[in-house]
């Protein structure tokens, strides 16, 4: 993922003034029930607020201020992130949100917004972790193991960027969601977790010394929403991220969640 730095400082006060002239030039969508699941697994883009069990994040500020620009009225429901883009491409949800790496494989079973963010991965390791610190000196010790979901992006990276190539790697551990990979990580089942740099920044800050993000990252890639092939939500949602990006409310979501926003207090 490129190397990223947001753009911040977007004062609230202009968000909110310019919102209601950009909302005049977005489509109305006249109150439409629209269905967006989420995996509530990768903070800050998404997950459960553990003083007040509320779903929140990055993406839930984003969707909820779409769905007002838009008119539409929001109803989420969450999947796993191995049944969620087929659960999208089959019609059981109008969009999905988990910080889904755009990228043609997926373009063949859903749409995609255009990109709202870009990223990057990095190495999520144990805070007293010293036996290696890149992915060169990670994959020469083979008694190394890295968590991951499969068919995920921090899987690839793992068969293709760290190790040889054989996506049946032994040194590779699968486990159904991230939030279970870095549990793994924690009491030491394996030894790195390749993660999105937005929300190993959130692991990392919730774990009080812990977990550490080490290395340069590995590679770029840009997150979309997904919808079931030929919505004609694509559009309206399309227009009004240019809108969100136009007058500051990107980032200022950005200040909110990775620089403002503290994790566990």
């Amino acid at each position: 993922m490129i190397s990223r730095r947001f753009v911040l400082g977007a004062c609230a006060t202009l968000v909110l003034s310019s919102v209601a002239a950009s909302a005049q030039d977005l489509p109305d969508l006249a109150g439409r029930k629209v269905v967006v699941v989420t995996e509530n697994a990768y903070p800050p883009l998404q997950f459960i607020d553990p003083k007040t069990g509320d779903q929140i994040g990055w993406e839930y500020d984003a969707v909820n201020e779409i769905a007002k620009r838009l008119n539409f009225a929001v109803e989420y429901q969450n999947t796993s992130w191995d049944a969620m883009i087929q659960a999208v491409s089959d019609g059981q949800y109008d969009i999905g949100m988990t910080g889904i790496t755009i990228n043609d494989e997926r373009k063949q079973k859903v749409d995609f917004s255009d990109p709202y963010m870009r990223s990057e991965q990095f190495m999520l390791v144990r805070g007293d972790e010293n036996r290696f610190t890149d992915a060169k000196s990670f994959a020469a010790d083979e008694n190394l193991l890295i968590g991951a979901q499969p068919g995920t992006t921090p899987f690839y990276t793992a068969v293709y960027d760290v190790l040889d190539g054989n996506e049946q790697n032994p040194r590779i551990k699968l486990f159904e969601t991230f939030g279970a990979t870095v549990q793994a990580l924690k009491t030491g089942d394996v030894d790195m977790v390749l993660t999105d740099g937005t929300a190993g920044k959130g692991y990392v800050a919730a774990s009080d010394g812990g977990l550490k993000l080490i290395g340069d990252p590995l590679g770029s890639e840009d997150f979309g929403f997904i919808f079931p092939k030929g919505s004609d939500l694509v559009a309206p949602v399309n227009a009004a991220i240019a809108a969100l990006k136009a007058d500051g409310t990107i980032d200022a979501l950005n200040k909110k969640w990775f620089l403002d926003y503290k994790f566990g207090e």
